[in-house]
């Protein structure tokens, strides 16, 4: 082999080397991340499979910050999340592959407070959703309820949700440590259903067979409901848009299916899920 030779074959593992990894191979794609969002991952696959046999998709969850994560270690196409990358993760993007990734709103969530059926409390505002998130309040008569002592559920901290809630309602402080951490929004809904002093959060899509508070900003506020309305107009204080991350542009099948999921098709699936539309 010539110098010359030597020399080329060496830029060209060099390029090679810094290229933005694919981890699907031809007919497959990964999704990973946000636990709100995976029924809802997992119905576009369905129905993006059904009508292109050629296409596998795999979608699993694990929490937003972990499919962060897959996405930075390229282990997974698209990452699901439920918050917004934080500086620090764009920055890994940016130092492994010279990019700072791609964003992608792919619906909306009105993030929402469950309490159990038979709980008569049937609103808060922010302030109160705080005070009971970080323990000041510890007893439902505080806030109008019964005399009883308030359980607190919550979501692990690799969870968007979490992060979210942790933000937007208990403005960065720290959770009480009474509450008890949930695997998945499912476990929170169905202990909130099973216990009458329960408290808990997450995506509007799994509010089934517990009661959804209205939420009020202050007290000169409205008490809103995490219906459509409220969310597309951002007068739900807890509305949230829910991403796709990718690591560059979308391309090839990725870009199909990216395309697919904010089609009228795709973004109806969104509603059947009970999520809401991005636009």
């Amino acid at each position: 082999m010539t110098k010359h030779t030597s020399t080329l074959v060496g830029l060209i593992a060099l390029t090679s080397s810094l290229a933005i990894p694919s981890v699907a191979t031809a007919g497959s794609i990964t999704i990973k991340g946000s636990d709100t969002m995976v029924l809802l991952g997992q119905r576009w696959a369905e129905d993006y499979m059904a009508k292109h046999s050629g296409t596998t998709i795999q979608v699993t969850g694990g929490g937003s910050g972990t499919g962060i994560s897959a996405l930075i270690n390229g282990t997974t196409d698209i990452c699901q999340a439920s918050r917004e990358m934080k500086a620090e993760e764009k920055n890994s993007l940016k130092e492994k592959y010279k990019t700072t990734g791609q964003e992608i709103p792919v619906a909306r969530d009105g993030l929402s407070v469950y309490v159990n059926a038979t709980n008569p409390v049937k609103q808060l505002n922010m302030d109160e959703l705080r005070l009971i998130f970080t323990g000041k309040i510890t007893n439902w008569k505080e806030v109008g309820g019964k005399d009883a002592k308030i359980i607190v559920y919550s979501r692990e901290n690799s969870s968007g949700t979490y992060v979210f809630f942790k933000e937007h309602v208990l403005k960065n402080a720290d959770y009480t440590p009474r509450a008890q951490s949930m695997p998945g929004t499912a476990a929170v809904v169905n202990a909130v259903a099973k216990d009458k002093n329960a408290i808990g959060y997450g995506g509007a899509a799994y509010a089934k067979g517990i009661h959804v508070l209205l939420v009020k900003k202050d007290d000169s506020s409205p008490a809103v409901t995490p219906d459509l309305a409220h969310v597309q107009d951002g007068s739900y204080p807890l509305s949230r848009p829910l991403f796709f991350y990718l690591r560059d542009k979308p391309a090839g099948e990725i870009k199909a299916l990216v395309d697919w999921v904010l089609s009228k098709e795709g973004q109806e699936i969104v509603t059947k899920v009970g999520y809401f539309p991005v636009k």
